[in-house]
């Protein structure tokens, strides 16, 4: 009985042996194709664009002085209505213009007076230009210093004080600028899979990178660089 039972035994044994064989070597087929579709590149694609300003946010001020309170006051209506008129002409809305309350200075009522201070109060009249209109903007500007002649003194444009230019309109040029570093991330893919012989495969991840709108340089703020850096990942095929 014992003899019979050996030759099932060692059939069994052997059916075992081989199917485990065969699941270690379809298992090991398995893990070389995973490894192999493991074998990525990740490379980054820029897009860079050049706009102009859609947006102008203008700060108009100018200060004045008098001993005279009420005198001040009328002498700053007179010459905060000129300024306004002067915009007009140029072309500029009501809208557009924005006039804020003149902030008034009593040097007196500060404890201790200044000798060589010749006037007791002080106002800054604060305007702003709020405007689409860029080149026009920039025109009136240079012809601020006209409004000298009628005794308005435009004070400069100062860090705290500068005209500020803004781009809004970036969904115009968002799907372009996409597609555009995408071809460029790929383009750097296929020189390391040509460099590396190898093929390039299908993205296995992508990033888009944070827009970013900056001044080309400091005398053409109203020019704007556009920047976004895209970041992919391919896989890469013998």
């Amino acid at each position: 009985m014992e003899k019979n039972n050996i030759l099932p035994a060692l059939l069994l044994g052997g059916f075992l042996c081989a199917g485990l064989v065969y699941v270690g070597h379809t298992a090991s087929t398995a893990l070389l194709q995973m490894k192999a579709m493991e074998r990525t590149v990740t490379v980054k694609g820029l897009a860079e664009k050049e706009v102009k300003a859609n947006v102008a946010i203008w700060p108009i001020n100018f200060t004045e002085v008098d001993n005279n309170l009420p005198k001040l006051y009328e002498t700053v209506q007179q010459k905060t209505d000129r300024v306004v008129a002067f915009l007009k002409e140029q072309g500029f809305s009501d809208s557009e213009i924005t006039i804020s309350l003149p902030s008034i200075e009593d040097r007196q009522a500060q404890g201790y007076v200044d000798p060589n201070v010749r006037y007791r109060y002080s106002a800054k009249v604060n305007l702003s230009v709020y405007t689409p209109q860029i080149d026009l903007m920039l025109n009136t500007r240079k012809q601020m210093i006209s409004l000298v002649k009628e005794g308005i003194a435009i004070a400069s444009q100062e860090y705290d004080n500068r005209t500020e230019f803004l781009f809004t309109d970036l969904n115009s040029v968002k799907p372009v600028m996409v597609q555009e570093a995408t071809q460029n991330a790929r383009e750097v893919a296929e020189k390391f899979a040509k460099d590396s012989d190898s093929r390039l495969g299908k993205i296995k991840t992508a990033s888009q990178g944070q827009f970013t709108i900056s001044d080309r340089d400091n005398s053409t703020p109203y020019i704007k660089q556009i920047r976004i850096v895209s970041t992919l990942t391919y896989y890469l095929n013998d």
